[in-house]
């Protein structure tokens, strides 16, 4: 009988610790839509748009890839999430076609609020990336917030 009770107390030990290292800072926020609307509306309105320009999405675009291409940095794609709010809800949703907004980065830097805008939304979707299981995205846009 002490041999029975032994075991179930030993196995329930190892399920608990396996359950905890695998849930080890898990999060439940659950990534739609209405999760990019309240970041775009916390951010959008300090987003400087004079001398934006418009880039129609080809198929097989990405936006780190287009952020790439036009800043010359894969980690400023949120930028152009918010200046292209009611077009991308979600990055992963680009379809070819949209026709996407993108504003002058320089210009949006030396604005202390439209810095300060550009940082938390870069922040905000590090945290998306980070529910997502894309670490390693998640570490570069964080990196890319520390520097401004």
């Amino acid at each position: 009988m002490k041999k029975a009770v032994l075991s179930v107390v030993l196995i329930m030990s190892v399920l608990l610790v396996v359950s905890c290292k695998t849930t080890k800072g898990a999060r439940t926020t659950t990534v739609n839509d209405d999760t990019f609307r309240r970041i775009y509306d916390r951010y959008w309105g300090d987003l400087i748009l004079d001398g934006a320009q418009k880039y129609t999405v080809k198929s097989g675009d990405r936006l780190v890839d287009i952020s790439r291409s036009l800043y010359s940095d894969p980690y400023y794609y949120p930028v152009i999430m918010l200046a292209s709010k009611d077009i991308v809800v979600d990055q992963d949703k680009i379809q070819p076609g949209m026709v996407l907004t993108i504003p002058d980065l320089q210009r949006n830097l030396d604005d202390p609020r439209a810095k300060a805008s550009i940082k938390g939304v870069i922040v905000d979707c590090a945290r998306i990336e980070d529910d997502r299981g894309r670490a390693d995205t998640a570490r570069g846009l964080r990196d890319r917030a520390a520097t401004l």
